[in-house]
């Protein structure tokens, strides 16, 4: 063992002696470093995913464990799938200590290729029904080493475990959830631009545990994407925000009201169409004016539902085809659809509950809603997010139109294309938008000067019940802004 031992105990020598050498907690290698150990964890570990940690360790990696002894990665592999998920009903499960991470680059010649992550975690065993046990803390040293654009870890020291009575208390969010009755929360957190955390809590229908990649139903969060299509369509050059679109589509309802030759696809993005939300919401089941077109402001689906049938007679592709052309593939949102797919979807999709604990059907869309129904994953929505923060899919005078207030909601608060806008004072503002449905509450918010973001999904009818701590303890007091704003 001393010849193992040699190469990984000089790694911790130089990690000790170097600790000045720590890069800055907002740098891009720590912010991504800090993304890989929140997925390696999240997705391999918690949630067993075996074909994920193959991939992600190396072949010659060299595990120290202070109580377990030493590891090569086939005995790491083979501890992990017997002590750890071995019984779903009695998982434990790692959550990295806040604050706790530290990063050292690795250097050669000057080049970047590898880094030293530390930090402390804290395990829990998790059973159905039971409060959480704590079962210990420990601190850990982990090599990344970058090969083929992947990073991969090399080495591992895992050392000064701690008994259960000597660990802090539990994750904050696991508790803020089971305060609040929330069977399931995707949390996504971005910071600088980078999506630095994922994390997955609950179960997928009451019994099988929530994955890393579970899918929800993120109601109205529909409509940004649909959004930024339509904006991507107009900085090709291929749509135009106020040109009308009586050119492409009439709906029959209000075809012989003049009203409609003022539908502008700016109008609708900004919900000024004078559409009611919902034309089945009304007596007569009838889509109708309730207001001229751009004088003010009614939050509509019925107005991106319109946009969605011009853009689709006009490009003969539906809007499924154009996302997926102008934005899925694009910014890598691989799990992300309009549209159900039984075979991909059914494993994965999080089941949504009522207030009574009744859990409501799945919504399976054979066609694709503009406003509402979005099927995604937090890893793809705060992809999304993170592109619209960099401005990664349209031009300059694009983004500026589409962050341009383009009517008042409130104080404060106005609508732009496709986000709302929100008033932080001194120059600063936060995009955002929600969801809600049955079984459905999601929110996503983003600062554009800090680059920073969160997507919170939670599937019950008042999951927004932990949306203000969430957001004060992600946004600090930009959030607490927003949160002020919206309950003024």
């Amino acid at each position: 063992m001393a010849d193992r031992l040699f190469p990984s105990m000089m790694i911790f020598l130089f990690f000790s002696g170097c600790i000045n050498a720590q890069i800055d907690k907002n740098s891009d290698l720590f912010l991504e470093l800090k993304k890989q150990d929140s997925t390696f964890f999240e997705r391999g570990f918690n949630n067993c995913d075996m074909a994920y940690l193959e991939k992600f360790v190396d072949s010659d990696l060299k595990f120290y464990h202070d109580k377990g002894g030493f590891q090569d990665k086939k005995l790491f592999l083979e501890r992990t799938r017997e002590n750890i998920c071995s019984d779903p009903l009695k998982k434990p499960i790692r959550k990295v200590v806040p604050g706790s991470l530290d990063v050292f680059p690795l250097y050669s010649d000057g080049k970047l290729y590898g880094a030293i992550q530390s930090g402390e975690h804290q395990f829990y065993i998790r059973e159905p029904h039971k409060k959480d046990v704590l079962g210990g803390r420990a601190k850990f040293t982990t090599v990344w080493i970058k090969k083929e654009g992947n990073w991969i870890i090399s080495d591992v020291l895992s050392y000064d475990h701690g008994e259960p009575n000597h660990t802090v208390a539990a994750d904050p969010v696991e508790q803020l959830l089971k305060d609040n009755h929330i069977p399931a929360l995707g949390l996504g957190v971005i910071e600088n631009g980078k999506l630095t955390q994922i994390k997955v809590y609950g179960t997928l229908d009451g019994k099988a545990a929530a994955p890393y990649n579970s899918l929800f139903n993120v109601a109205s969060l529909t409509k940004p994407v649909t959004a930024l299509t339509v904006l991507r369509l107009v900085t090709l050059g291929k749509w135009n925000l106020d040109e009308p679109l009586d050119k492409y589509w009439i709906d029959p309802d209000i075809l012989k009201d003049p009203r409609h030759k003022k539908l502008t696809a700016r109008i609708i993005l900004s919900h000024q169409t004078g559409f009611p939300n919902w034309r089945w919401q009304k007596p007569d089941h009838r889509l109708s004016f309730e207001f001229d077109p751009g004088s003010k402001y009614q939050y509509s689906g019925e107005g991106y539902e319109y946009l969605r049938k011009a853009i689709e007679n006009k490009f003969h592709k539906s809007l499924e085809e154009l996302a997926k052309e102008l934005i899925f593939q694009p910014v890598g949102m691989h799990d992300t659809s309009y549209i159900w797919n039984e075979k991909k979807d059914a494993g994965r999709i999080v089941t949504g509950y009522g207030n009574d604990g009744k859990p409501y059907s799945i919504v399976k869309n054979n066609q694709p809603s503009a406003a509402d129904d979005l099927m995604t994953s937090v890893e793809d929505y705060s992809k999304f997010l993170i592109s619209v923060i960099n401005n990664d899919l349209l031009s300059k005078e694009v983004f500026k139109e589409m962050k341009t207030r383009q009517v008042k909601t409130k104080k404060d608060k106005y609508f732009g294309l496709g986000f709302e806008i929100y008033d932080l004072g001194n120059g600063e503002i936060a995009l955002s938008h929600g969801g809600v449905d049955k079984g459905v509450n999601t929110l996503a918010v983003v600062l554009p000067e800090t680059k920073q973001g969160l997507v919170i999904f939670t599937n019950v009818d008042d999951g927004y019940k932990i949306y203000e701590p969430l957001i004060n303890q992600y946004l600090g007091d930009a959030g607490k802004k927003v949160v002020r704003i919206e309950t003024e």
